[in-house]
């Protein structure tokens, strides 16, 4: 009876310690660096085009030859195929905007990608892709609606467990960047920061007060078959040189990725830009 007396706080303890596992497993993806491709879209469509693509490009690369994963650069839309797609466990749109596409054919190779289990990243004014196509839309999570004048302002990190953000302090500063404001946002997002409003030195006054005094900046969600993760930071082409950006980057794709599996192209269904997404 004693001896119960004592061995209960140790099977409380272990079973809070298992728990607590069990939670923070939850966020840890054990990534196969070595197996995994990416292909970088950098495509612009007429209008503004940002001038840190280049330092975008580099730093993935960097990242790239650090963890031991494959970089493609592109700005051809031609690459959009289903031969050529299926090869990247994750596409990562850096600072596209406007139309990126040609053909609705390659339209529909993304869909299709998606759709196998394709995995999507966007960053920063990729949210300003594309703003005509309800799927891409929605399959980003949103659309460009407008930014303050660059500045300084705060995130607030939400989930400090996502690989994205877990390098981070709780209240993320940065020196100069743009505060997005995103309309037609998805329902289903989930939210892993906030840029906070208040902490603007200059607002301009075109700001949306959806979320009062805070505005979603980084989210995730699975969309169509695959996973779609964005992050409206990143305006500054030095950011890409400083290491919380790259770390934020390195774990969007991560995040992205999640279970990493192969694209099963038997799950693709698009016939054309406007197919509605079939529900499971």
């Amino acid at each position: 009876m004693k001896q119960d007396k004592f061995l209960k706080p140790i099977y409380l303890l272990f079973t809070i310690l298992l728990l607590s596992s069990t939670i923070s497993n939850t966020h840890a993806q054990k990534i196969k660096w070595n197996k995994v491709k990416v292909l970088i879209y950098t495509k612009n469509g007429k209008g503004y085009v940002h001038d840190n693509i280049a330092a975008s490009v580099a730093a993935i690369q960097a990242l790239g030859k650090q963890h031991g994963f494959g970089v493609d650069v592109s700005e051809d839309p031609a690459k959009f195929t289903d031969e050529n797609l299926k090869q990247y466990d994750a596409l990562v749109f850096s600072n596209t905007n406007n139309d990126v596409f040609d053909t609705d054919a390659q339209r529909v190779a993304l869909m299709r990608y998606i759709q196998a289990g394709g995995n999507f990243v966007g960053l920063h004014s990729a949210s300003g892709t594309e703003r005509k196509w309800r799927w891409f839309k929605d399959m980003l999570g949103g659309t460009f609606f407008w930014h303050e004048p660059g500045q300084s302002f705060t995130v607030n990190v939400l989930d400090s467990k996502n690989p994205s953000l877990a390098h981070l302090p709780a209240k993320w500063d940065r020196k100069t960047d743009e505060f997005y404001f995103v309309k037609e946002m998805g329902v289903n997002l989930n939210v892993l920061a906030v840029n906070d409003h208040t902490t603007i030195q200059k607002p301009a006054g075109k700001a949306l007060d959806t979320f009062g005094t805070v505005f979603p900046s980084v989210w995730w969600h699975e969309y169509d078959g695959g996973r779609a993760f964005y992050t409206s930071l990143g305006h500054q082409k030095e950011d890409y040189e400083q290491e919380d950006l790259r770390k934020h980057i390195l774990g969007a794709i991560e995040w992205a990725i999640g279970p990493q599996k192969a694209r099963n192209y038997s799950k693709a269904y698009a016939t054309s830009p406007t197919d509605e997404v079939r529900k499971k």
